[in-house]
Formats: structure tokens, C-alpha cells, sequence
């Protein structure tokens, strides 16, 4: 069920003045929370009053989601404000994977940011160890490493790896990440996901392509010659 149309049922069998409550509190956490500004101090004041006051609410309240699917988790992660990130996956009932209206869960947004300095990376790892690093995009079937794999994430494409990440997965085209990163001639992350997990090199998407007909059809030789070392490597 969508958190806000629990929100509509829960309004529409509360009277009066706490009905009023509901929507305004609803609404400011909103704007507390999910700004690029927010501030982490107003946030965890928030959050301790509400546990403390009406703790039936705090789950309710921090995997409410707006009109575009989006949980205060999801702007925090886009905004790398890991400090309210922390705040939220420490109340322990924050459900890291609901998806937005894109298809994408908080540890698929995750993948596409740059955390700035060990802090932001560790908040990270927590959040990716805390929910399911393999669930797929109800839109598109990707992974958050398909995703970290396609935007170059190098940082977070080792990272997802180190979390469990398989990179085996194949979305709704067939497409695996190492055949994302063939496709862009990703050679340094083709590597990454050679070493350091268990590529299969012929899967085949849904056109019939490999990784490295793929790379071959892309004109990127040195993604193409890693592939063909590795595939005589393993047959050794």
C-alpha cells in the first residue's frame, strides 16, 4: 500500500483538530527532512518527539512517501545529507527499499552519488548493508551496480562489489553490468568486475550480444582485449 494513501485513510478516520495534526505534522516533515538544506539537528528533534509522543507514527511517518514515490531517505541520499541518512536508518524502521515512482530505491540513488570523504562512504556502506543491494527496478530490472556501472561510478561500483552485489543480474534487456561498461568502454570497471566477482562472459542479452561483441561493436579495444584475456584466462 502507498504510505500517503494510508495517510488519506488515516485522515479520513481521525476527526477534527487531530486530523489537522496529522496532515501538519505529515507535511512539515516534508519540509524538515527532504530539503537540500535540511538540518540534521532539527531533524533528529523531530524524530525524538515523535518516538516519544506517538511511536505507533515514527514508521509511518519515515517511510511516507510524497506524489513522486520519494521517502525523506530518498532526497537525503540525492542530497548527500548523510547526517539526516544516519538519522533515518537509525530509528530502524526505515524501509530501505521501497521504490519511487522511477523505479528506484535509496541504495539505487546511492549508487549514482560521489561521497565526499570516508564519512559519506561509510554512511553508505550501512545504508547498501541494511537493505537488498540486488533488488531490481520494477521499471527497468536494473541494479543499483547496473546503475553505478553506466554513470562511471568507479568508488561505488567497488563498493556495491563489496557489499554482494551480482553482477550477474540481467535487467529487462538482457543487459549485465559488464556489459553496461562494454558498451561504454568502462575498461577500468570491466576490470573491477572481472577481479573481483564471477562474471559470466557469455550471457547473452536479448539481442544475442555478449560483453565482448559488444565492445568489439563499440569500437573499444582495450575493453575488448581485457575481455579476450580474461575468457582464455578461464578456459586454461
Amino acid at each position: 500500500m502507498q504510505y500517503k494513501c494510508l495517510l488519506n485513510r488515516v485522515c479520513s478516520t481521525t476527526l477534527g483538530t487531530e486530523r489537522k495534526a496529522l496532515v501538519v505534522l505529515f507535511q512539515h516533515w516534508f519540509s524538515a527532512a527532504a530539503e537540500e538544506a535540511s538540518e540534521p539537528s532539527r531533524v533528529a528533534a523531530y524524530l525524538k518527539h515523535i518516538k516519544k509522543e506517538t511511536p505507533s507514527l515514527l514508521a509511518f511517518l519515515v517511510n511516507l512517501a510524497d506524489d513522486n514515490g520519494n521517502t525523506v531517505l530518498h532526497y537525503s541520499v540525492s542530497h548527500c545529507n548523510y547526517s539526516i541518512v544516519t538519522l533515518i536508518l537509525d530509528t530502524g524502521v526505515s524501509d530501505v527499499n521501497i521504490q519511487n515512482n522511477s523505479g528506484y530505491t535509496a541504495v539505487m540513488l546511492a549508487s549514482l552519488t560521489a561521497p565526499d570523504g570516508p564519512g559519506g562512504m561509510e554512511v553508505v556502506r550501512k545504508l547498501m548493508e541494511q537493505g537488498d543491494i540486488n533488488i531490481r527496478s520494477s521499471k527497468t530490472g536494473q541494479t543499483a551496480l547496473h546503475l553505478a556501472v553506466r554513470h562511471g561510478r568507479v568508488v561505488m561500483v567497488r563498493l556495491l562489489l563489496s557489499c554482494g552485489a551480482d553482477a550477474n543480474i540481467q535487467d529487462s534487456q538482457g543487459t549485465t553490468a559488464l556489459m553496461f561498461a562494454s558498451e561504454r568502454g568502462h575498461t577500468h570497471i570491466a576490470r573491477l568486475l572481472l577481479e573481483r566477482s564471477q562474471c559470466d562472459l557469455a550471457l547473452t542479452d536479448k539481442r544475442g550480444q555478449t560483453a565482448l561483441s559488444i565492445a568489439m561493436q563499440g569500437s573499444h579495444a582495450d575493453t575488448a582485449a581485457l575481455l579476450q584475456a580474461h575468457a582464455k584466462a578461464r578456459a586454461l
